[in-house]
């Protein structure tokens, strides 16, 4: 899919802030695991997070093939900072977007289109994990509010200061799933402990606790009772966005293993000398870019049609799997130094695994896939 010159000056334009700005201090904010919340304002600034978003809200008003080039740029480097702005955007302020009123556009959008602020998506609970249908968190609308009891994990930005809201899901009547929006600092809305994991230091992760919650009844986003469908939407828009992610963490690879195969010698000459660290790398390239032309194809399907599900399972189920193989090869061919935090190979291997996981295991978009084949 060829992109517009429009679309190509963005994409250069944040690939040049990500090599500027990013790529010097990001592996200090991973190593301390802190959330780089300046680095998210400055993308902000870039125009970023608000670049789908309807231009009378601050946003650009663009497609989400753009946005995903952005992802894709800044994964390269760190996908902890991609997926902050990924759950924020196609889990948050695109719901907000699709399905809000004008009163909380007006209220919430300004803010997330800047980068200003962020908002979270409260679906998985602890007791559901893949099972998104099942809802335990219940909403009961007492007078004027709802009162909400439940619990979710695995939030991604839910305790950051930069945090305005959270999206929950929750039952609202027998069969019905609905979401409801939770701003800050609402009285029994307890965010818990960062979790301690693995990789993607650089995004905030925590379970959240919603214990007689109150908030007004016209914080429901959309139709009551039409929560499920919501967010089935907006799944399959996130499952694009890593699928680009994974695609930049995939050419990441690349990058690094190429010019590690270049630089460093052994037996006298550079590594990249030797045919299985050559074809190793022809490998990873043409994975990297099946997965860039992939997700970049289904950006083109109509988003709103039957076929998109599918296709977007497709393009996250592919990419992910190649940012794994990418990752694990170019930690082999940097040898040692692919074990050391130091090297952005060894957080791109940390990081990818959870590609395969969130926004639906890719077990889950083999369902999808066979689902959409009439199966």
């Amino acid at each position: 899919m060829s992109l517009t010159e429009e679309q190509k000056e963005f994409q250069f334009a944040v690939r040049d802030f990500v090599d500027s700005e990013i790529r010097p201090v990001i592996g200090d904010y991973y190593e301390r695991a802190e959330f780089p919340a300046e680095l998210i304002r400055k993308l902000g600034d870039l125009g970023v997070p608000g670049v789908t978003l309807p231009e009378e809200y601050g946003g650009a008003g663009m497609d989400m093939l753009t946005f995903c080039l952005a992802l894709e740029e800044i994964a390269k480097v760190d996908s902890g900072v991609a997926v902050t702005l990924e759950a924020s955007v196609t889990l948050g302020s695109e719901g907000l977007a699709l399905f809000g009123t004008e009163e909380q556009k007006k209220r919430w959008l300004p803010r997330l289109a800047s980068g200003e602020g962020l908002c979270a998506f409260g679906l998985t609970e602890p007791s559901g994990g893949t099972d998104a249908g099942k809802t335990d968190t219940k909403a009961v609308l007492d007078g004027d509010e709802w009162v909400i009891n439940g619990a979710k994990c695995f939030i991604t930005s839910a305790g950051t200061d930069m945090t305005d809201l959270i999206i929950v899901t929750a039952t609202t009547g027998p069969d019905e799933v609905s979401t409801i929006a939770v701003p800050k600092g609402t009285p029994g809305f307890t965010v818990g402990p960062a979790y301690s994991k693995i990789g993607w230091h650089t995004s905030d992760t925590r379970p959240v606790f919603l214990d007689d919650c109150r908030v007004p009844k016209e914080n429901l986003i959309g139709e009551r009772g039409r929560g499920f469908a919501q967010f089935l939407g907006l799944l399959a828009r996130g499952r694009l966005a890593i699928a680009a992610i994974s695609a930049g963490i995939a050419q990441g690879c690349v990058d690094e293993a190429l010019q590690q195969a270049k630089d460093r010698e052994a037996f006298g000459k550079p590594i990249g000398a030797n045919q299985s660290i050559s074809f190793m790398l022809a490998d990873m390239q043409m994975r990297a870019r099946t997965a860039r032309l992939l997700y970049r194809d289904v950006a083109g399907v109509d988003m709103d049609s039957p076929e998109f599900a599918g296709e977007a399972a497709m393009a996250k189920l592919h990419a992910s799997t190649v940012a794994v193989d990418n990752a694990r090869d170019a930690t082999q061919i940097f040898g040692g130094y692919g074990f050391m935090n130091e090297t952005l190979v060894a957080r791109h291997w940390r990081d990818c695994k959870i590609l395969e996981i969130g926004e639906g295991t890719n077990e889950v978009q083999r369902m999808l896939i066979a689902r959409s084949m009439g199966l």
